[in-house]
């Protein structure tokens, strides 16, 4: 007997409505050119090379952006000296069990680990802060995480943080406090995320970057799938 999938895309989410099929958030923000970057970034931007409705037999075109774009995920050679490029990283920080935290942040602060409310139930860790919630201009007021906080999770075995904001670091930040507890922890960092109306609770997460050599980051398509 076949089982067929119906798939509706509702807002950030894409709804899967079958008895035996997960559902699947999309936690990527689109990227156009009204996608904000960090300020001096190269913002994305198309150039369309040729298209059928000219008379092309193919449309073509092609992206130019920093690769810190959208939700993204870092390589540790971005803040330390040396250090692994994201094609280097294993994929397995970037798939499996992942837990959703909301936080009551406050703008300008960093996350403490006494603003844990619940307990840490997987390996990888998603912070939703609402400290950024317009991705077409650039806050300076959003939430980050603390050093402390970075640290109190690897030690409960986390591998990877996410958040919504465009840094794990304060705007302000010139030392990069938690960047540093991260590479000291050998952990990853995913940013940029959009987690609105994503229910607290355990996922997978599908988050994969590409094999960019040497690159300091990469874009990437991040879903969370209910288990």
């Amino acid at each position: 007997m076949r089982t067929f999938l119906s798939v509706v895309a509702h807002s950030q989410f894409v709804i899967c409505f079958s008895p035996f099929a997960p559902m699947l958030y999309d936690l990527t923000p689109p990227i156009d050119d009204r996608l904000t970057v960090w300020p001096g970034d190269t913002p994305p931007s198309r150039e369309v090379l040729c298209h059928i409705k000219d008379g092309s037999s193919v449309t073509l075109s092609t992206l130019r952006a920093t690769v810190h774009l959208g939700a993204h995920v870092d390589g540790p050679n971005h803040y330390g000296l040396d250090a692994p490029s994201i094609d280097q990283r294993s994929l397995d920080y970037y798939l499996g069990e992942c837990q959703v935290v909301r936080i009551a942040a406050q703008r300008g602060t960093r996350v403490q680990p006494a603003d844990l409310q619940s307990p840490i139930l997987a390996p990888r860790v998603l912070f939703a802060t609402g400290t950024f919630p317009d991705r077409t201009r650039f806050h300076e007021d959003f939430a980050a995480l603390s050093p402390e906080l970075v640290d109190a999770l690897y030690a409960q075995g986390v591998r990877l943080i996410g958040i919504d904001t465009p840094s794990v670091d304060l705007y302000t930040s010139k030392d990069l406090p938690a960047h540093k507890r991260f590479l000291a922890n050998d952990m990853a960092i995913l940013e940029g995320i959009v987690l609105d109306g994503v229910p607290e609770g355990v996922y997978e997460l599908i988050a994969l970057p590409l094999k960019l050599v040497g690159f300091d980051a990469s874009p990437v398509r991040a879903v969370l799938r209910t288990r």
